[in-house]
């Protein structure tokens, strides 16, 4: 069943071996006052570099920082000096999208937005409790700023006894996400659906480099959510995502689904024939923060740029020497590691040679290439880039992967602008800010930034680490303030396959009772609540809502 694309190795150049990294400790709820500090720490450790210096580090990486920085905490990779922010930038980018900017920045506030009311309008609603006729105040206040009505029996018991702000505060934000998924999958914000004109486009010119599928592997990261629709501007349903804290994903799953697309190209010739030269290629986006790169990078990783992007290199290498161990050298797999800066969303790109070598010291920086180009006609401008993505690579690159980087490259120079039009050059929620957990398997409908913390996983056993994480974060987002943290489970199934709905349906009510026993503490609090739903993966449908822990007493009987 190999396919007959050329094999790709790695060199002697791609040969560093990655050290297991034990899971970092997390505090965000650290002062304020902590966090300055932090961040004057690591201005300091950038203090004497030059805005020059991008251009060197946009094929090799940066040198040292001298002895004379004191206080960094913990090992970094070489930082890509990032300007403080600025309110004004002058104009776009040659190559930018201004209109595409506008309209993703509509729907981040819109979607955004339907969350973020939640906690404000609660504190109207909490002010109004013993007002004579609260629940018809309450209710029209609930309507007019969230677009639905508050549980009436929790707002029954108010006169009673305090009300019950957590169950009301997880009502909502569970009901934010429904609404959410209700806009993605029938009005299609994002114009990327299958079919559509630019997922169509996008699938040509993927296959003009060379490749027949696009799967790509961010960290879990709420930060990193919105990977794929903002930073790389790719058309979501061209793009196999599959989020896995630390992009520490899964060889064997990732194997698996290698197998389906293999078969798949060899039953139906879908996207291509078998016999085509293409190859499968397996992304992986680690992340960094040029804010604070000590305390803010990937937890999974100890804040450690070098950790993370040595061990998301090593999971590629053991994917692609699964596949070549299963079904011959004929087995072809590409290999791409990328980084990402979660507080400027620039990239950086790892450019592999011909022979699959990967540098962990070299890279390009799609901040210095936009300082390089700023200035150039459009043409020129990506001409340029071109060069600069051949200048940067391992050894020899494959013309194919080349024209594919630097087709991201251009993409994410429009990212660049959209964080200084709308965010003053880099975002003030650095650290985590996440509006709920998801977990299981699915949520094609989630393309923002810090809307979810996903923990990706078929059972809590083998998902704990990331799960665990996750409730690090929210207990310092959410318990430290007295709120819950809101957990929506998702797993999606065929609805050709007979009983397959009614599994999925078990599968949400195992991982709860799964959830409900690990963090027994949070739940007896009301300070965890969850939301089950399913959806249909073969139809452009939203989730389907099957239960909630947020249930009432009906009263009567006895």
């Amino acid at each position: 069943m190999s396919p007959t694309a050329p094999r790709r190795r790695f060199g002697s150049n791609g040969s560093t071996e990655a050290q297991d990294q034990p899971l970092a400790e997390l505090n965000p709820s650290s002062s304020l006052s902590k966090v300055l500090r932090q961040r004057e720490l690591a201005n300091a450790a950038r203090v004497g570099n030059s805005r020059s210096s991008r251009m060197a580090a946009a094929t090799t990486a940066p040198p040292q920082t001298s002895s004379s920085s004191p206080r960094r905490v913990r090992p970094v990779a070489t930082q890509v000096v990032i300007k403080p922010a600025q309110r004004s930038f002058g104009g776009l980018h040659p190559l930018s999208n201004g209109q595409a900017n506008a309209a993703l920045r509509a729907y981040e506030e819109r979607t955004l937005g339907a969350f973020d009311r939640v906690v404000p309008v609660l504190k109207r609603i909490s002010a109004l409790q013993h007002e004579p006729d609260f629940i018809a105040q309450a209710q029209r206040l609930a309507v007019a700023e969230l677009g639905h009505e508050l549980p009436q029996p929790v707002l029954d018991t108010a006169w009673t006894s305090q009300l019950d702000m957590r169950t009301l505060f997880a009502w909502c934000v569970f009901e934010a996400y429904e609404q959410t998924s209700l806009a993605f999958f029938n009005n299609d914000p994002l114009a990327a659906q299958a079919g559509s004109t630019d997922a169509e486009a996008f699938n040509a010119f993927l296959l003009e480099c060379g490749f027949h599928l696009l799967d790509i592997t961010p960290c879990a990261d709420g930060r990193l959510a919105h990977a794929i629709a903002y930073a790389l501007r790719l058309p979501f349903s061209s793009v196999r995502r599959r989020s896995h804290a630390g992009a520490m994903f899964d060889v064997e799953n990732t194997v698996d689904r290698w197998v389906k697309t293999e078969h798949r190209r060899y039953r139906e010739s879908v996207p291509n024939p078998a016999h085509n030269d293409t190859r499968y290629l397996k992304v992986v986006v680690y992340h960094f923060s040029s804010k604070d790169p000590c305390h803010e990078g990937c937890a999974a990783h100890g804040s450690d740029d070098k950790a993370a992007a040595a061990q998301g290199l090593q999971r590629l290498k053991d994917f692609q020497q699964a596949v070549e161990n299963s079904f011959c050298c004929g087995a072809s797999v590409d290999l791409l590691l990328l980084g990402m800066d979660t507080d400027t969303d620039a990239i950086r790109v790892h450019v592999p040679g011909r022979d699959g070598s990967t540098d962990l010291e070299t890279w390009l920086d799609a901040q210095a290439v936009y300082d390089a180009t700023r200035n150039l006609p459009a043409e020129q401008a990506r001409t340029t880039i071109q060069e600069l993505v051949h200048g940067a690579a391992a050894a020899t690159p494959d013309a194919g992967m080349v024209q594919l980087i630097a087709r991201l490259i251009e993409h994410n120079l429009s990212q660049i602008d959209y964080v200084r039009q709308y965010h003053g050059g880099s975002y003030s929620d650095f650290g985590h800010a996440e509006r709920f957990i998801g977990v299981g398997i699915g949520f094609k409908e989630v393309h923002l930034r810090n809307l979810t913390y996903f923990a990706y996983m078929d059972t809590v056993e083998e998902g704990a680490p990331d799960l665990d994480v996750g409730v690090k974060i929210f207990k310092g987002l959410n318990v430290s303030r007295g709120l819950p943290i809101p957990v929506v489970l998702r797993f999606d199934y065929h609805g050709a396959v007979p009983g397959a709905r009614e599994r999925a349906i078990t599968h949400c009510e195992r991982v709860k009772s799964a959830i409900e026993a690990r963090y027994s503490d949070l739940c007896a609090q009301g300070l965890l609540h969850t939301l089950l739903t399913v959806r249909d993966r073969d139809r452009h449908v939203p989730a389907e809502t099957v239960s909630s822990s947020i249930t009432f007493n009906t009263g009567g009987g006895h």
